[in-house]
């Protein structure tokens, strides 16, 4: 089996692990760390959090329209997102833990009992995409490992599973090949230096290669990184999402 051919119950697998290591986490933190910022410009680490939370039931939404055929947004719109997310950013550590704990465990109650029909209807995210179900794990997993690092709580980068870095580096490549701009970002290569992964960033022939780990590339990639701890000239990228 490989990353990309993962099924929910392998992701569902991936996502409980991936709760639980930042359940534990949080678990450290305290009240005034909460206030301070995170790696996200312009959020603190409430705000991360409350994200994470009502990131779980959006997604918990989407798994409902799959399961009873009822179309249930993944957000009421963008500026409820939004406003939720500043809602919930000055809470207590106690009450921001036990949300998080309590939509990951409503998230995870509905996907591990999905039929395994349901798992092939197909919904929209929040920028109005289709997508099957199926997909829905994978979108969680990214939240939490990627959010993780963000929370500034000394998760890196270089701690992202390799089955997660594996299946999220090509994504990135794909993402952002349909953004650059050669005006602004010349076409150019990545090169993993721990595994066999070769891509190419942009329409046309690369001009250069850069070089690192899987992990800090896709780091670079994600805007997570500065790129220090890579090899070769670095382009201005693109935002990845």
């Amino acid at each position: 089996m490989t990353s990309e051919t993962a099924t929910p119950t392998d992701l569902l697998t991936q996502v409980a692990a991936s709760t639980a290591r930042l359940d534990t986490a949080i678990g450290t933190l305290t009240d005034a760390a909460l206030a301070e910022p995170s790696q996200l410009p312009g959020w603190t680490r409430g705000h991360v959090l409350a994200h994470l939370s009502r990131n779980a039931d959006s997604l918990l939404n989407l798994l409902l329209w799959a399961r009873t055929g009822i179309e249930i947004p993944q957000y009421p719109s963008g500026a409820v997102r939004d406003a939720d997310i500043v809602a919930g950013a000055p809470r207590s550590l106690e009450v921001q833990h036990d949300d998080f704990t309590a939509s990951a465990h409503r998230w995870q109650a509905v996907a591990t009992t999905m039929p395994a029909a349901d798992w092939h209807a197909v919904v929209r995210n929040r920028q109005g995409g289709e997508l099957t179900a199926d997909q829905i794990p994978w979108m969680r997993l990214r939240e939490t490992e990627i959010h993780h690092v963000d929370l500034d709580v000394g998760y890196t980068p270089a701690d992202w599973p390799a089955a997660f870095v594996a299946r999220l580096l090509p994504e990135a490549v794909i993402d952002l090949s349909a953004k650059v701009l050669p005006a602004a970002t010349p076409t150019f290569d990545i090169q993993s230096t721990d595994t066999d992964f070769i891509a190419t960033v942009g329409p046309g022939r690369p001009h250069h290669t850069v070089l690192g780990p899987a992990s800090a590339l896709l780091a670079w990639l994600l805007g997570r990184s500065s790129g220090s701890d890579l090899t070769g000239p670095l382009p201005p990228l693109p935002a990845w999402k």
